[in-house]
Order: structure tokens, then sequence, then C-alpha cells
């Protein structure tokens, strides 16, 4: 099937109390030459430093640039992003974490690459703790394939007709990351969006990829295209990652399409 009309794409950008790395992320946001029609903070309740910075952003953007905040009650990111999501003007929705250099065609790509009955999910590039430290004063957002402190380096080179070649369907939950993905905002809805029982880091996006793998939406891997880099910082803590998986393994056995806790909450108020 061909691509519907993509002329209308939503950004969301997933945050949590990390200013120096979400003001990377913004700066790449803007720089794409494609620009997306909005850009949506899905913030988890980070303190007014951020929001402070995303205001300093706002006042000079080319294009709408939305701060969503929730309060904080723990690592909730599949609230976060549904509430963002729900607000969404755009048709496609592409999302990424807050930790994300975008390289300057990621929105480009993600629009070519796109494909009714398919969700995208791309790959990224591991930037070092000296790589990332050195950009938060340098404000340099342009990743280079021969500089130092990156891993995975191979996922850094952009050959757009080559992934569109490769980017085969799958129905595959390996290697699930939301940090690079993308996908219609009616699949998304149809699913009821991300399941908001996922509560701490984990899981979550595995379980919003199985449903829609369920529901006849399958996956593409793109590489070489929607270049991810993603920057330095400590990990978070993995508290409740064995009951997330128990909610996976549950998904996996059910096979389910939807959720119960999910995104029509936040549609009922638009």
């Amino acid at each position: 099937m061909k691509p519907t009309d993509l002329t209308a794409c939503s950004l969301v950008i997933t945050t949590y109390n990390a200013p120096d790395l979400l003001d990377l992320a913004i700066r790449s946001a803007l720089a794409q030459s494609e620009p997306p029609s909005e850009i949506l903070i899905a913030d988890d309740g980070s303190t007014s430093d951020t929001a402070l910075l995303i205001e300093t952003h706002r006042v000079r953007a080319s294009v709408p640039l939305v701060h969503h905040w929730q309060e904080d009650r723990g690592f909730r990111a599949a609230s976060s992003r549904n509430r963002a999501i729900a607000a969404a003007k755009g048709n496609y929705i592409v999302i990424v974490d807050g930790d994300i250099l975008m390289h300057r065609d990621f929105i480009r790509d993600h629009k070519r690459l796109a494909l009714a009955g398919t969700f995208i999910q791309g790959s990224r590039v591991l930037l070092s703790k000296e790589n990332t430290l050195k950009r938060f004063v340098t404000k340099n957002i342009t990743v280079s394939l021969f500089e130092k402190g990156l891993e995975n380096r191979k996922n850094v080179l952009h050959f757009p007709l080559l992934s569109k070649l490769i980017a085969l369907k799958s129905s595959s939950l390996s290697g699930i990351r939301s940090c690079n993905m993308s996908f219609f905002r009616n699949d998304c809805l149809r699913i009821n969006g991300f399941n908001e029982d996922f509560i701490g880091w984990g899981r979550e996006d595995s379980e919003f990829a199985l449903r829609m793998i369920n529901s006849g939406i399958l996956r593409r891997n793109v590489r070489f295209s929607a270049i991810a880099s993603h920057l330095w910082h400590p990990e978070s803590p993995k508290h409740q990652l064995s009951a997330n998986d128990r909610l996976l393994e549950q998904a996996v056995v059910g096979r389910i399409t939807t959720c119960t806790n999910g995104i029509d909450k936040y549609l009922a108020k638009r």
C-alpha cells in the first residue's frame, strides 16, 4: 500500500528532569531539513528549569513547541506519551526520548519511509560520557562517522536509498525501543495508545509494539536512515522491570490488541 498524506507530522519528545539533554534534543529538532508540523514535549513531571528551557526555545521556534507536563508520581512514560499523542494534530507521529540527537534529515526520513499497515523502528548510535559532556558546552548537534566516543558507529551512516530497500516487514519484538519510532496516529488510537499499567522503566514500548503487531500493523526496521544518536546519562532505576516483564508476558500469551488503561481518557477531554 502507498503511504497516506503525511503533511502533518507531530514529533513527541519524552523527558524528565534532564534539561541539558533536552536542550540538545530540541536544538536538533529545530534544525530539521523538513521540520515536523509541531514539537510536543511529553514531560513526566520535571521541575521548573525544564519549563524555562522549553519557553526559551519556544519563542524562537519556527513550528509550535508545546509543553505537556504531568505530575511527578514516578516513572510514567506511557502516560506522558499518551497525553502528548492525544493532543497531537498530526496524522503521523514520530516519538523520541529527550536524550536523542536527531540527524538533520530525521523527520524527512521517517516520513519518506512511512507505509500504511506498518510502524517504523529506528536504530541508534551511542555517544560516550566524554562525547556527551563536551556537547553540553559546545552545543554541537552533529555526529560524524570518525569522531571519538561512538558505539554502534555503523548506525551513523546515512544511505536513504539503501534503507528503503532493506526496510522489510517483521513481527519480531527483539530490540524494540521507543527512542526512535514512528506510526500513524490512527493506528495508535486503535490499540488505545501506550498501556499505563506499566509503571517504572521498561517494556511499555515492547507491549505497545506487540499490540500493534497483533492488530496487523507490522514492524519495519530502518537502518541507514532516521539516524538517532543517544546522549550518555546514568541509567534509570529498574525496580519495576520484573512486574513489567509479567505484564508483557500476559500480553504475549493473550495476544491482546488493546488495553483498558490507555489514551482514550485524554481524547475525551479534547
